[in-house]
């Protein structure tokens, strides 16, 4: 995939790049200005997706499109939201409000890929092909974990858990005793594992448990952040991709 960033700030630029690289997404080239844009459609093979800021420092972003017609696909990057309608009338995928989320570039990053064509055949593995013929009603979930405590290993109930959360590529369980264990599980793997109607994955980085939910708050870009019972180590932020289905699950 080429991916191109066209951003007047350089700081925000390789900002961006390097959160980017963290969704396995290399930037091939960033560009500042409308005319240094210009002249590189001009002697370049256009990408498949650029990232646009609309305020750059010789004008807006717009006016490249009136001298080059570009077919790549766009998810803009702006401090302001007033451009929206015009961005969306040209090849734009989303609309992103600075400061970047990285859920939300993560979910814009998904949503490209699953707006590609897809020639190669989907298939399923026999794990997948289990999970199809589950009945979701008489499935099983996971009420327990283990975590290492020195040389014991403690028991773990997951009615007993605030959250669930990753840092520094580790899953840890927030219990309500105010203590975080470290799991030997990916968030990903969780997913499969915790019961749906107690369970919700608010973010890349949190999984919250509604029965420890203490207050839910307005957060800055449409979010909402969550106070549980004792974890207060991390902010639990519901991305703005995720709060209407949140809202939905909560009833």
């Amino acid at each position: 995939m080429n991916v191109i960033i066209i951003e007047d700030e350089k700081p925000a630029a390789r900002r961006l790049s390097r959160l980017l690289a963290e969704l396995g997404v290399e930037v091939s080239t960033m560009l500042h200005s409308v005319e240094e844009s210009i002249l590189w459609f001009n002697e370049n093979e256009h990408p498949d997706l650029i990232f646009l800021d609309i305020q750059l420092s010789d004008g807006l972003s717009f006016e490249i499109f009136e001298v080059i017609e570009i077919k790549s696909a766009i998810i803009f990057t702006t401090a302001y939201d007033e451009y929206a309608l015009q961005a969306f009338k040209l090849n734009s995928i989303d609309y992103l409000l600075k400061p970047i989320d990285d859920d939300e570039l993560e979910a814009a990053v998904k949503k490209y890929k699953n707006l590609k064509p897809k020639v190669e055949k989907l298939a399923l593995d026999f794990d997948d092909i289990k999970k199809l013929l589950v009945n979701p009603l008489e499935r099983e979930y996971k009420k327990r974990f283990t975590a290492r405590v020195g040389q014991h290993l403690k028991i773990i109930n997951a009615d007993e858990v605030e959250c669930f959360y990753s840092e520094n590529k580790g899953t840890y369980a927030a219990t309500l005793d105010g203590r975080n264990y470290l799991l030997d599980v990916t968030l990903e793997n969780l997913e499969n594992e915790l019961e749906p109607k107690t369970f919700f994955r608010v973010s890349r980085k949190f999984y919250v448990n509604i029965n420890h939910i203490k207050d839910i708050v307005s957060y800055t870009n449409s979010r909402l952040q969550i106070k549980v019972n004792t974890y207060k180590e991390q902010e639990i932020i519901v991305s703005r991709e995720k709060v209407k289905d949140f809202k939905l699950w909560l009833e």
